[in-house]
Formats: C-alpha cells, structure tokens, sequence
C-alpha cells in the first residue's frame, strides 16, 4: 500500500502544474542564455571584421587602437563589471563552490556581469587582443541561469548550484554548437556530476541551448568538415608528437597563465598592482607589436586562420603557434574580459602545421593540425574528455575519434607533470578567504 502511495505521489509531483512552470522557467533561463550568446558571436564577428579592416587599411592603426582599448576596457571592467575579467570559467567554478553564499556568488555570476562580459569582450577584440568568446559563453550562461533562481517557484527541486552547472554547460553549447561538449564539460570539468532528481530537466535545458544556436546561425560545424582518412597504423606518429609536444607547450602555457595570480617582481609589478589600466595599455602595445610584426596573426581569436588552415587553403605561418601564445598571454595579463579557448585551439593548429611540416608520418596536414588542437587545448585544461569531444563536433571528425582521444589524454598525462589544473588553481583568487586554501570541487 505504501509502495502504491509512494508512486501517486510520484506521478502527482510529475503532472504538478508547479513543476512544469520550475521546467519552464529554467528552459526559458536556456532559451535566453543562448539567444544572448548566439549574440555575442555575430557581434564579435563584426568586432574583428572591422578592426582587421582598419589594419589592412593602416597597418600602425592597432599600435594605437590595441593599448587605448585595453586601457578602457580594464578602467571599465574594474568599475562596473568586478568579477567579468579573464574568461569567466574560474568564476564560475568559485560560484559552484560558493553556491550557498548568495551574496559572494552575485559577484561572479549575474545578469550585469553577462551583460558586461559580452559588450567589454566584443570590445576587446574588436581592440585587436587576442583571446575568444567561448570561455565567457560559460559565465554569460551560468549568469542568466543563476538569475532565474527568483522565478521558480517554491520547493522546485533544483539548487543555484544546478543552475551555475547547467548555464555553464549550455553556454559552451551555444558557443561552439555543440551540446555534446556542454554536457561533457559540465561533468569533467565544472561539477563532475549531475544530481539524479535534476540531471532531467538540465540536460534539457543544455540541449535546447545548443538547438537554439543552430537554429539561429545554421546547422554547422565550427571548423567547417575536413576529409579525414580512417584511422590506421600511419597516425601512431603524430598521435604521440601531437600528444607529447602538445603536452609540454600546453604545461608551460598553463604554468605561464598561473604566475599571473603571483605578485611580480621590479617595474612590472609596481606598474600592474598600482597602475592596472596603464599595465592594461602596455600588453595591449606589445600585443600590437606582435600583431605588426606577423602580419595581423597574432590579433583575434585564430578562428579564421585555424579555419582556412584545417581546409588546406592557407597554411599557417612558421611561428604562429609562439606569437599566439605570447598574444593570448598578454591579453590575459591585461585583465580584460576574455577566454583563451578559441586562441588555443589555434595555438594547436601552429603546432600541428609545425609538425605536418617535418614530414612525419604519412598524413595529411589537417589530420596533425586537429590532433595537435586535441591536445594543447587538453594540456591547458586539464580535461581531455571535453577537448577531444570539441575538437571532434567541431570539424565532424568521428573518424578520428579514437586518435583524438589518445593525443588528448596523452597530452593532458604530460601537462600534468609540468602543471596544477589551470582553471580550478585560477578560481582559488576568486573565493573568501576562509576557502582561499581550498581546492573547489573536482
């Protein structure tokens, strides 16, 4: 009889009419993440459009434009937007910490700081810095999801937690088009787990937000589809070069990234602690010098460089891998807002045309290039599961399934001895100082 009375309940809390508005409000939270992500991208696009227009037109334009622009967009962030600097992932993971601390989690998550994120990024790269829009994607959707936290109603089974993870989750979705990346990130990287009684209605959530962004920009893969032979024993060379050489790049490249969190020594640290938006200026000078010396390279996001390279259009340029990630370090040390996924991915391309360009192993150009993207980009995460799925959803590449896999994890084994896990060490600046000494979940 109890057993009987248990299931009515079950099914009366299924056909409740308060838990489909808790459904519907966090499907709306998903519906607007992604609308103002898919956003975020066109804008961003017209951002880089026309500052590589400006710099076709007068090439000494960004030794001006770049250092004005860091030197607002910090000067902005700090009074306005605290919380929205740097790509927004170690906020986010703080937040999952913090979930119960309302009022430190407004500060790394809120609809101010989504708007934030998306104008001073936009802003930031149309200043020519080089970083990307997809680790903010993850703040922008944690933030919007977390604000609908006041429209569900009462005893609805889902904690802010919930909605930190899925927002997150369905942020990275809408970025790259690809939900089965959000899903994979949310559990390897952000929360390494969903509730059972919620795992439902977020997953829903994560894949409406995905659809969403499809359904607004085309059913399309973020690298475009390059013809990738069948695996066979030709790729065991590249899959361990790729893995290794990506492994101690993406190490040195994550330890890099971390002694931001450090005090400096000499001028540099007197300038960048008591002079932050001056510091901002000087990356955003030698940003620009880089950008003058390869040719606009080293600006943006990579994306279209990585693009034409991956096709076998354009062939990237000796070096490229070392002026973006030069670029990308100096954009992040200049405190704007912006995420290092996109520049990472192309950092791995430069590798792999590097190692294509040795002449070893019998495989096309595009078959390095995406194992090596693979493989910085798992080196600098520290999440292979999720880099692999990325790489693959991005470039429809289910060929090179199990090869992707092999040079992520190998590359992620190698990182590991060289580096902390980059973003969980980043987040650690954003806790109270009762949990400062404390790792966030993993």
């Amino acid at each position: 009889m109890q057993d009987v009375l248990r299931r009515l309940q079950r099914l009366w809390l299924l056909v409740h009419w308060r838990t489909w508005q808790g459904r519907a409000v966090i499907w709306g939270g998903a519906t607007l993440a992604s609308l103002l992500i898919v956003a975020f991208a066109m804008l961003v696009e017209h951002a880089i459009a026309l500052f590589e227009a400006a710099r076709q037109a007068r090439p000494w334009l960004p030794l001006l434009l770049t250092p004005a622009g860091g030197m607002l967009i910090v000067w902005l962030t700090r009074r306005y937007v605290a919380g929205a600097e740097g790509s927004g992932i170690p906020q986010v993971m703080a937040a999952l910490h913090q979930h119960q601390d309302a009022g430190h989690t407004g500060r790394l998550v809120s609809l101010r700081i989504a708007i934030g994120k998306v104008l001073l990024g936009v802003l930031g790269l149309g200043a020519g810095f080089s970083s990307g829009r997809e680790g903010p994607s993850i703040q922008v959707g944690a933030s919007v999801m977390h604000a609908m936290r006041a429209w569900l109603p009462a005893r609805f089974p889902v904690r802010p937690y919930d909605l930190i993870l899925a927002g997150g989750a369905a942020g990275i979705a809408a970025a790259f088009n690809t939900p089965l990346a959000g899903i994979v990130f949310a559990i390897e990287e952000l929360g390494r787990k969903f509730e059972a009684r919620t795992n439902g209605v977020l997953l829903a959530a994560i894949i409406l937000a995905g659809v969403i962004a499809v359904a607004l920009q085309g059913n399309y893969t973020y690298f475009g589809r390059i013809s990738i032979p069948l695996a066979d024993s030709r790729l065991a060379v590249p899959i361990l070069m790729s893995g290794v050489i990506g492994g101690l790049a993406g190490g040195l490249f994550s330890r890099a990234m971390l002694a931001g969190m450090r005090p400096w020594p000499g001028w540099p640290g007197w300038l960048r602690s008591r002079h932050p938006v001056w510091f901002a200026g000087a990356c955003g000078l030698l940003v620009a010098v880089l950008g003058y010396v390869s040719d606009g390279a080293a600006h943006g996001s990579g994306y279209q460089a990585t693009r034409l390279a991956l096709e076998g259009t354009q062939p990237l340029a000796p070096f490229y891998a070392l002026q973006k990630m030069l670029a990308t370090l100096l954009s992040y040390f200049s405190g704007i807002p912006g995420g290092i996924f996109a520049p990472s991915l192309a950092v791995g391309a430069g590798l792999g045309q590097d190692l294509a360009n040795l002449g070893l192993g019998q495989v096309s150009s595009s078959t390095w290039i995406a194992l090596s993207m693979a493989a910085f980009l798992a080196a600098v995460t520290q999440a292979p599961m999720t880099a692999f799925v990325i790489v693959m959803e991005m470039i429809d590449g289910h060929a090179l399934v199990v090869s992707l896999i092999a040079s992520a994890f190998l590359a992620s084994l190698v990182s590991r001895s060289l580096s902390p896990p980059l973003y969980h060490t980043l987040a650690q600046r954003y806790l109270p100082p009762r949990d400062s000494a404390r790792r966030p979940p993993a």
